[in-house]
């Protein structure tokens, strides 16, 4: 059965004794994409990804993938890296990786070929017999990534993919990331790190306090938080701006910066920037004019906000 997303998530709901870990969840994730699991320690993200695992099964609903129910035969076709490394301390690395290998499903041959490519590729080569214990966690999570993706799985599942690695060693994993997207992977990335989603995700979904409470794409979410503010450049009097400004704009913050004055300012009633240039410019020089748009980490925190002042409301 055919499918434009990889996996359907249909109200999934998963209780442990009188904790419900997630409630009612629907997600849909499309192939080809990088798709961005949001929420705090403790919403709900690391239970989803247990049942999509098939390490644990959902109480309700379920799950398709590629347009079939999610079966133990789907399991070779997924990467799963979890947040919890877990390596054995005492093998060496290269045993370790092949050993890892096999388990899925790779000969010894083929696993051979791609250890030797990915740890050329990662520079790695010197660490083979070496013992996982001798390794940094940084070093032990680049190996685990490696035997992670080594099958090259249709879906790939990364769970706090950058917790633990420099800035260049980050910088590598999100490389890699993006070249298995182009190589048509779907990741689903697990995190609380905002930065990392603006930078590299196409769509997201929202977990807290184990419902989804916001999903869609990245641009799409950000283009909905917008609250019709510029930020507004000038040289002139601060004055002769505010007095410039009308019943439908709203000055909301002004200071110096450099030479050049700046200014927040909200319009109101559906009044366009252009209906601003043209209340401004007869009174000041404007040097730049720009749409205030609302970061990942912004959304992330406006929508929990609203859903505690929900919450408060009921209770």
């Amino acid at each position: 059965m055919n499918s434009e997303h990889i996996l359907s998530i249909q109200g999934v709901t998963k209780r442990y004794a009188k904790h419900t870990a997630i409630e009612n969840i629907s997600i849909d994730i499309p192939k080809n994409k990088i798709f961005g699991l949001l929420g705090p320690n403790g919403a709900g993200k690391t239970s989803l990804i247990r049942i999509i695992n098939q390490i644990t099964a959902p109480d309700e609903g379920q799950i398709l993938f590629n347009g079939s129910p999610l079966t133990l035969s789907h399991e070779s076709k997924i990467g799963y890296l979890p947040e919890e490394r877990g390596l054995y301390k005492k093998m060496k690395v290269g045993e370790q990786a092949l050993y890892l290998a096999r388990l899925k499903g790779l000969s010894k041959s083929k696993a051979m070929e791609l250890l030797k490519f990915w740890f050329e590729k990662f520079e790695i080569t010197t660490w083979w017999d070496k013992k996982i214990e001798e390794l940094s966690k940084g070093m032990q999570q680049k190996v685990q990534f490696i035997v992670t993706v080594l099958h090259e799985p249709e879906l790939l599942i990364l769970d706090e993919p950058f917790s633990g690695f420099d800035p260049i060693n980050a910088a590598l994993i999100r490389n890699e990331i993006l070249r298995l997207k182009e190589n048509g992977t779907t990741i689903v990335l697990s995190t609380h790190n905002m930065s990392s989603v603006e930078e590299i995700c196409d769509d997201i979904a929202l977990i807290y306090k184990s419902k989804k409470i916001l999903d869609g794409s990245v641009k799409q979410v950000k283009e909905d938080r917008k609250q019709n503010i510029y930020n507004v450049s000038y040289l002139g009097d601060k004055m002769k701006f505010s007095q410039a400004l009308w019943i439908d704009a709203e000055l909301i913050e002004s200071e110096v910066d450099g030479k050049l004055q700046t200014a927040k300012v909200k319009l109101l009633n559906n009044k366009t920037p252009n209906d601003l240039l043209k209340a401004l410019i007869p009174h000041v020089e404007i040097h730049a004019l720009h749409e205030e748009v609302p970061s990942m980490n912004d959304v992330f925190i406006q929508r929990v906000n609203e859903i505690n002042k929900e919450m408060e409301v009921i209770s």
